[in-house]
């Protein structure tokens, strides 16, 4: 090829001269002259405008023409009609080479003709080379080597290789490569067509490749890739992204320093439906005992390999109906390697059931420069960019990665209870394996999926230390959390993230639940103690959440409704436990003085229930306004109930409850002291002034004693006429006080004469246990605001004041005894007198 003249030359001077009189200002004149025989063809022709332009000619013996055709023993002097000609026109220059009708020009290739003298318009060069089935062609690259690039990807700056081989008649497309890459030959048999491809600001004027002859290599190509360091290359097999030829090999060879390691990832891939043979991916890897190694193209591919290996594609038969598509694109990175990949750890799931154990990479952001890979590697061999362990086997895994950090763990258990009798009050332990924790990469989720049967049963969650909800107000900054959403199929409920350091005990669910701990820094394998959650199955309720708290002396607790950013669930039902102590009070706080929903059918209320005294408070959410701080001196419940909400108008609450130092009022204290101090001293007065009296009438014999006399009359004499004064109005309601001391004042003096007291039991509060239930809302169908009980009105079942009179009870002014109008005794009896009288 270097030897041939292909007298190509731009116009002399005296043509130019002749010529000036006729050419536009500015315009340059080109003449090219093409040997007889040289096989070459020069094509200039209309190219792709990016933008509307005037129209521009090319000018060759008097013609305005749009395309140019200059073929093997042509002479043609031409010029262009504008001043912008790279703008309008691209040249192609094609070389024909048969190897079959005499010898190959092996060797260096050569531009020809010289870009120098052709006209500034994008290139391209074109040789097609045919050759015999027995001929093998190889395409060697000096510096720089070449780098494929996908269909729609685009080389820096505009210089591409494509290269074709050929399969009888029909051409297969190798792939597009750029330069600086790893590719430093492509052998093919039964020809080859290349393609250079340059701008026309570019001044290249030599290949950068030769043509040598090889044998036979009884495939489609082989590319051999070459690392000299760390680095990664993305290759593609033929015809990608469409098919790869049926029942054809392909092989790639891998050029690895010794210091290093490779690893193989399969980025994009595709089978076809095979009729013989199967397709698969085959490897000769140095050292292996089962060379060449066979894989599925779905299977994990091979990693950490030390030293050059050859990766091979192999096709199959296909189905002449519905053939489908083979086609495979992998990348392969060489890194050092790293002291994790000495290290071996087990995994053993032998004992786990419905469990999964996956390590994958992190979300990150990708970067231009080049990044040493992350494999985890199963038997030290299969690596892969993620790894997916099952239960039920144990496995050995190690990691080649520069940065562990890289990598996470995402881990799912389930537990399932389809048998209430067996299940009922059966706990498990919600911890995350140990196994786990002594990974060197970060645990990023554990899953477990509790599913219970419908109806039948229904869970409690309780942590080993209590829990804070995550809200805006507090938000939990610990190294994990708990996310609590429903299982339900279909069900988007979400309850919300939980982390220890709260007031919430115990978190009760209607059904299927998920739990799922969230790491949130690396230092979670050192609080991994407090992570402890226990799961028991209970009986079914219907409410979708119960939530036990006992809110913190020091610090407010924040609640709020599940599914905070989409709103409750329609016609969901909610409640909290909230427990007061002895000598502290609650302040019920509420975020917002009305909710905003807007109910679509039913009602929304909410109720708040004393345990204690079992009076509750109903509130309709959608009409009234949120109830203002209220104060709660006993354990109380929150329930709230939705409908269903019209769209847009969500129902979702936030409150919190804060506790304070119960106290009494200091007024009410010296009151009572005062009137009972007061009362004290009249009863005494009132004791001393009858002992006095009643001892002047005494018999100096003995005590007083009641003598009973069954002749005498004890029925009070018939009235003539009717109580002229009405019961209200004369005293025969009042009752005397008789003093017990005095007649059987003997029996109450010890043996020094002075009175015992009584026992008198006092009144204590009710320490019995208090509501377990939350209160149950109204019926869907007749949920109505409820009218507050005050104490202006009467309870019912009591007759109005106007139809009671209480009886009182006074103390005599003497010793006798008033009934109205009568002054008749009801007793007759002769007080013995004293002696001495």
């Amino acid at each position: 090829m270097a030897g041939l003249n292909f007298g190509v030359t731009v116009a002399v001077l005296g043509v130019l001269l002749l010529s000036a009189s006729r050419l536009p200002s500015g315009v340059e004149a080109y003449e090219i002259a093409l040997p007889h025989g040289s096989g070459i063809t020069v094509f200039i022709k209309p190219g792709t405008p990016t933008l509307p332009m005037k129209l521009c000619h090319i000018i060759s013996s008097r013609r305005k023409e749009t395309t140019l055709s200059i073929k093997s023993g042509d002479k043609i002097i031409f010029y262009f009609s504008c001043q912008d000609p790279e703008n309008h026109f691209v040249i192609e220059i094609q070389k024909n080479i048969d190897c079959m009708a005499g010898p190959c020009p092996f060797g260096e290739v050569q531009l020809q003709p010289s870009t120098s003298v052709l006209p500034s318009l994008n290139r391209t060069f074109i040789w097609d080379v045919r050759a015999h089935k027995s001929i093998g062609l190889e395409l060697q690259f000096s510096h720089p080597r070449l780098r494929q690039i996908g269909p729609r990807e685009s080389c820096p700056d505009g210089v591409s290789h494509s290269i074709s081989g050929r399969i009888d008649t029909s051409l297969v497309r190798i792939g597009t490569f750029c330069r600086n890459g790893t590719v430093s030959r492509i052998k093919m048999q039964e020809g080859v067509k290349m393609a250079l491809h340059l701008p026309w600001f570019h001044d290249r004027n030599i290949s950068g490749f030769s043509i040598a002859n090889r044998s036979s290599i009884k495939r489609l190509c082989i590319i051999e890739s070459v690392f000299e360091g760390e680095g990664s290359a993305t290759l593609m097999s033929a015809n990608y992204p469409d098919g790869f030829p049926e029942d054809e090999l392909m092989t790639w060879q891998f050029i690895i320093p010794a210091h290093l390691r490779a690893s193989v990832s399969f980025l994009h891939f595709n089978v076809s439906n095979c009729v013989k043979k199967e397709e698969r991916v085959e490897y000769y890897i140095p050292g292996s005992t089962t060379n060449p190694e066979v894989f599925k193209l779905e299977d994990k591919q091979p990693g950490n390999m030390a030293g050059n290996f050859n990766l091979s594609l192999q096709g199959c038969d296909q189905d002449a109906q519905n053939p489908g598509i083979l086609r495979l694109q992998f990348q392969v990175l060489v890194q050092h390697p790293q002291d994790e990949s000495n290290k071996t750890y087990v995994v053993d799931l032998s004992n786990e059931q419905a469990m999964s154990l996956t390590i994958e990479p992190r979300l990150s952001k990708q970067s231009r420069k080049f990044v040493p890979g992350c494999f985890v590697c199963l038997d030290s061999r299969t690596c892969s960019t993620n790894l997916t362990l099952t239960s039920g086997s144990k496995h050995k895994i190690s990691f080649l990665c520069d940065d562990l950090t890289r990598l996470w763990i995402n881990a799912e258990k389930t537990i399932t209870c389809m048998d209430h009798r067996y299940c009922h009050r059966k706990s498990y332990s919600l911890q995350v394996p140990w196994y786990i924790l002594q990974l060197p990469v970060q645990l990023h989720d554990f899953s477990w999926k509790l599913l219970v049967p419908k109806d039948s049963l229904s869970l409690a969650l309780v942590p080993a230390q209590k829990l804070q909800q995550h809200t805006h107000e507090r938000a939990c900054n610990t190294s994990f959390s708990y996310l609590l959403a429903s299982a339900v199929p279909g069900q988007e409920l979400y309850f919300g993230f939980f982390c220890s350091g709260g007031s919430i005990e115990q978190i009760q669910v209607k059904q299927n639940v998920s739990v799922t701990l969230r790491t949130f820094a690396p230092n979670f394998q050192q609080e991994a103690s407090r992570q402890n959650l226990t799961v028991s199955f209970i009986p079914h309720f219907k409410e979708e959440g119960v939530f036990t708290v006992t809110p913190d002396t020091k610090s407010k607790v924040y609640l709020r409704t599940p599914n905070w950013d989409r709103g409750l669930p329609s016609l969901a039902s909610v409640s909290w436990n909230i427990s007061v102590p002895r000598d502290q009070v609650a302040c019920l706080t509420f975020l917002k003085e009305r909710t905003g929903v807007v109910c679509q059918t039913g009602r929304a209320f909410m109720i708040i229930q004393e345990q204690r005294a079992r009076a509750e408070e109903i509130f309709s959410l959608e009409e009234e306004v949120l109830p203002k701080p209220s104060f709660h001196h006993h354990s109380f419940w929150v329930n709230i109930s939705n409908c269903s909400p019209a769209s847009g108008k969500q129902l979702d609450l936030l409150f919190w409850v804060s506790l304070s130092p119960r106290t009494t009022d200091l007024t009410v204290i010296i009151i009572a002291v005062v009137g009972g101090g007061a009362l004290l001293l009249s009863a005494l007065g009132l004791i001393i002034c009858f002992v006095k009296k009643n001892r002047k009438k005494k018999i100096t014999k003995g005590p007083a004693v009641g003598i009973y006399n069954g002749n005498v009359n004890t029925q009070m004499p018939m009235q003539p006429k009717k109580f002229q004064k009405r019961r209200k109005d004369n005293d025969s309601h009042v009752y005397a006080v008789i003093d017990d001391t005095m007649v059987y004042g003997h029996l109450l003096q010890d043996a020094n004469g002075s009175f015992l007291q009584p026992e008198v039991d006092t009144y204590r509060p009710f320490q019995g246990p208090t509501g377990d239930r939350p209160p149950s809302p109204p019926p869907i169908c007749s949920r109505a605001p409820t009218t507050k009980l005050t104490a202006e009105e009467p309870s019912p079942g009591f007759p109005p004041e106007s139809e009671s009179e209480p009886y009182t009870f006074s103390h005599p002014k003497d010793g006798n005894i008033s009934n109205g109008n009568t002054d008749t005794p009801l007793l007759d009896a002769h007080e013995p007198t004293e002696p001495g009288e």
